[in-house]
């Protein structure tokens, strides 16, 4: 064999030997299916950070709304649970991020502006994720239809404590204000 052919032959095997190309393959079919469940994993906590923060928002706002229009004015309550339902509108209609068929937000309201606090409490369902909701079925973090349930609430004093010791008369708050109290 000639010198020339041996080192072709060298120069192949050395080729084949090191050739690497067929690992990056398997190294892509194990890693992707690790970054997808990672993806899912993280986006079940992101969606409901998102419906708490939108829920949060919209007690608060009718905390407030309910603190500052009397009953008298008549059908505050069902003002005040428009108001949050406009509010809950900035969550999507879809069942991971709330259960709408049938709705499934639950709104109480407590308290108006001539009493001493209001609140309001918001619930809301909303359907878990393929992977997490076998675990958290597993767990019994899951209510009795399978969705997840996620609860806040807000309450509020209707006046703040230097107005209650003078009452509702903001006549009472200038004479207190120029007596120094």
């Amino acid at each position: 064999m000639s010198c020339r052919i041996k080192d072709a032959l060298h120069r192949a095997a050395q080729r084949i030997i090191h050739n690497t190309s067929g690992q990056s393959s398997v190294e892509a079919a194990f890693i992707l299916p690790m970054l997808f469940i990672t993806l899912l994993i993280l986006i079940q906590p992101g969606i409901i950070l998102y419906d708490r923060m939108v829920m949060n928002a919209a007690a608060a706002e009718g905390c407030r709304y309910l603190a500052t229009f009397a009953p008298s004015e008549g059908m505050s309550g069902q003002r005040a649970q428009e108001l949050i339902g406009r509010r809950l509108g900035a969550i999507p209609e879809q069942d991971l991020f709330h259960v709408h068929q049938p709705c499934s937000y639950e709104i109480e309201l407590s308290g108006d502006e001539n009493s001493g606090e209001v609140g309001v409490r918001i619930s809301n369902s909303i359907k878990p994720l393929p992977i997490l909701g076998i675990g958290a079925s597993a767990f019994g973090a899951l209510n009795e239809s399978g969705y997840y349930q996620i609860t806040v609430e807000s309450h509020e004093q209707t006046q703040p404590d230097w107005a209650a010791e003078t009452g509702i008369d903001p006549d009472g708050w200038i004479s207190a204000r120029e007596d120094g109290r």
